[in-house]
């Protein structure tokens, strides 16, 4: 497998550079795979050769999903020369995938659950064996699609315009820079049943928790209103969340 050295004069650069979010033309600006193409002397490209494509897909999506330059900078910036040379066996990719799965299942799942008051839901995934090969899939339907279903009772208790509000603050804080960034890495493992139930567990849960902080605080007020309840509400677990992410994404640049 071709070895790839870092340039360090071109890894300086991003202590005055700021990732973006996007696709972007040559040597203008980077989102955090561009970044690493750029580092390890690639051609301009968002899926370098000398990164693992798994880490590379959850990256991709997470770095469009964060809020700002200034959390991109934060959580991001730092694995740039981490990611070069993670480029591995397919064993290690599925591997890596299945560990993206055990995150969204066991980990992201359950603190929107938690959030929304489904504590027992939420305990019966974190409960759940950790997820380390592809026949585990077959037994974790039924508890997991079990959650789904009441994760979509607490949904539908919401109204309308409550769930709208919630969808913008959960969907923009933290169902897109985790949830759909885990589902495209771990998508070649083909768990697509298991996915689906939790994706949507955990949509709903958030949905839940969301319409909560919306009827509570700000009902009868304007729809910005509302918003900023539930973002405020939301807040701690979507930064629980992002630093769980990053957790798991140097797990995966570790595994050999």
């Amino acid at each position: 497998m071709q070895r790839f050295e870092i340039i360090e004069d071109r890894l300086r650069k991003f202590e005055s550079w700021s990732l973006k979010s996007g696709a972007h033309s040559p040597d203008s600006t980077f989102c955090v795979m561009e970044a690493v193409a750029f580092v390890a002397g690639e051609p301009w490209s968002d899926h370098p050769e000398c990164a693992c494509p798994i880490i590379s897909s959850f990256l991709r999506s997470w770095n469009d999903s964060l809020p700002s330059d200034a959390e991109r900078d934060r959580l991001l910036k730092p694995l740039i020369p981490k990611l070069v040379n993670t480029r591995r066996t397919k064993k290690i990719e599925l591997a890596r995938s299945l560990m993206a799965a055990d995150w969204l299942i066991r980990v992201h799942t359950p603190a929107w659950l938690r959030l929304a008051g489904l504590t027992k839901q939420a305990e019966s995934l974190e409960q759940l064996p950790e997820i380390t090969a592809m026949k585990q899939f077959p037994s974790l339907r039924g508890p997991i699609e079990a959650v789904r279903q009441d994760a979509a009772a607490a949904r539908d208790a919401a109204w309308d315009a409550a769930r709208a509000a919630a969808w913008d603050a959960a969907g923009d804080a933290a169902w897109d820079a985790a949830g759909a960034a885990a589902r495209a890495a771990a998508w070649d493992a083909a768990w697509d049943a298991a996915w689906d139930a939790a994706g949507a567990a955990a949509r709903d849960a958030a949905r839940a928790a969301a319409w909560d902080a919306a009827r509570d605080a700000a009902w009868d007020a304007a729809r910005d209103a509302a918003w900023d309840a539930a973002r405020a509400k939301l807040a701690p677990t979507c930064a629980a969340i992002q630093e769980s992410a990053l957790e798991l994404v140097n797990r995966m640049i570790e595994l050999r």
